[in-house]
């Protein structure tokens, strides 16, 4: 019910906003652009003329409001392309029909180019149809390793932790195999494999669940655990960087573990509170603080390496442990001497079923999203924010780097996309290009896991989940931008 609400409010503002947009400031085209608009369309240049100096609204310098506004596609006017507007650092009348903004008011007018519901839908079956041929790959493979007894094997392992955090799964359930190999995935920033191991536990749950179409609060531990998104190796964050020529790649990791790792211990601490589980016992410190340990471990020694050090040890971590995994699991298979290949064409089917089973979801989702991106609602939100903190008086860098905050609950792509925008207007070393990797890091895209997690195991009662999933996001942020300030204060 929450999210049915959370999903109208989307539209319901997207739409007010576009409709502003259209009657009040003049924008003919925000209509067309939210059902039919392309993200890969040039924009229509607008010509500008400078009058004063934009450092009154926050900015640099001259070249950095002249790069920034580029990205939104306005040009400084010259002796071929005259200007159509007028921005300055005092609020002038309309000369000649030429309207003039401040170098504050011309914000409010910027809106980043996204695709239309039309292109968004036909986007989100792509992304359905590229993820079944994973689905099926990997839970092909879970079903010789749960015929094998690899699963259950798995379950015992881990079953003293997981069984005081999920009190309602009986010891030894496939379940805790499963999102043992999730969060192991996830770990390591394996996003491909984390899905399928994640949508197999869910319906592992599932089946223990009473009242279908409600989550259990297995699924919700589960689930605000793995949207807290805990990752040791930021790796494709850490590439984004080397490809825009940033001085050093890496010196987002520490922050971006520590970030996560917060995350994932509000959504823990919160999710017990709800569901009145002890953490204080000796058990879970004992895993709490192992776990903690080898964290630091592998910190201390990835921080020692260069970049290209890190790139081929997360390679070689990342890619070997999937072939791992396909090798002791089709072992495992003869050893107990099953059919493997009909097991895994047995488990494959169900990955397609699954599949296809969540397009609805991820069209509503995804729709949602590209109404509020596209009609500028996310970047009235970041103005409005940049414009209290400016009058306040306080440092404003970081409010350069909220987009991607802001979005990442709502679609990883987007997230990254708003990323890589900040880098290449304010430089991949700035101080909000830095914070937007490690934002991008230190959370996962909760909606999205709502709308797939839940929507594979046909939940309509998602309870208080994305209240718990946006608090941990919340934690994540803030501690982001604590730490973006402890190890880059002296950077602009």
């Amino acid at each position: 019910m929450a999210l049915s609400r959370i999903w109208s409010a989307f539209i319901i503002i997207a739409i007010s906003v576009a409709a502003y947009k259209c009657f009040m400031s003049n924008d003919k085209t925000i209509f067309s652009r939210l059902v039919t608009g392309k993200a890969d369309d040039a924009y229509d240049t607008v010509y500008y003329q400078m009058q004063g100096n934009p450092q009154s609204a926050g900015f640099s310098s001259v070249e950095g409001f002249n790069k920034y506004i580029s990205g939104f596609g306005y040009v400084p006017a010259d002796s071929l392309h005259p200007a159509s507007i007028i921005i300055a650092d005092k609020p002038l009348p309309d000369i000649a029909g030429i309207k003039s903004y401040t170098f504050s008011s011309i914000q409010w007018q910027l809106t980043r180019r996204s695709d239309g519901i039309i292109e968004t839908c036909k986007t989100a079956v792509t992304i359905c149809i590229g993820l079944i041929g994973i689905m099926a790959l990997f839970m092909g493979m879970l079903s010789i390793a749960e015929k094998a007894g690899g699963i259950q094997w798995l379950s015992r392992l881990i079953a003293p932790f997981f069984s005081r955090i999920f009190p309602g799964i009986p010891k030894g359930h496939p379940a805790y195999g499963h999102m043992m190999m999730n969060f192991s995935a996830n770990f390591l920033n394996l996003d491909n494999a984390a899905t399928p191991f994640g949508l197999k536990a869910m319906q592992s749950m599932q089946e223990l669940n009473k009242d279908k179409e409600t989550a259990s609060d297995a699924q919700l531990m589960f689930l605000c655990l793995h949207a807290s998104g805990l990752t040791l190796i930021p790796v494709t964050v850490i590439a984004w960087r080397a490809s825009l020529k940033a001085a050093s790649p890496t010196d987002i990791f520490i922050p971006c573990m520590i970030a996560t790792f917060a995350a994932t211990l509000a959504a823990l601490l919160v999710v017990s509170l709800r569901q009145r589980i002890n953490l204080l016992q000796p058990v879970l410190l004992a895993w709490i603080g192992g776990i903690s340990l080898i964290v630091a471990s592998l910190a201390v020694y990835l921080r020692s390496l260069d970049t290209a050090g890190m790139q081929n040890f997360s390679g070689i971590l990342s890619n070997g442990l999937i072939l791992l995994i396909f090798l002791l699991i089709v072992i495992g298979g003869w050893y107990k001497k099953i059919d493997v290949f009909d097991a895994f064409v047995e488990g494959a089917k169900g990955g397609f079923e699954t599949a296809v089973k969540i397009i609805p979801y991820l069209v509503g989702m995804l729709v949602a999203i590209s109404l509020l991106r596209t009609s500028g609602t996310f970047d009235v939100v970041i103005n409005g924010i940049k414009s209290i903190f400016t009058a306040a008086g306080a440092d404003t860098r970081f409010v350069d780097g909220l987009p991607t905050a802001l979005i990442k609950p709502l679609s990883g792509s987007g997230a990254r996309g708003m990323m890589i925008d900040t880098m290449k207007t304010l430089g991949p070393d700035s101080f909000a290009g830095r914070l937007s990797c490690i934002l991008q890091g230190s959370s996962d895209t909760t909606f999205y896991v709502i709308a797939v997690y839940f929507g594979a195991v046909s939940i309509k009662n998602t309870r208080y989940a994305i209240s718990t999933m946006l608090l941990a996001d919340l934690v994540g942020i803030l501690t982001s931008i604590g730490l973006c300030y402890l190890f880059f204060s002296s950077v602009s």
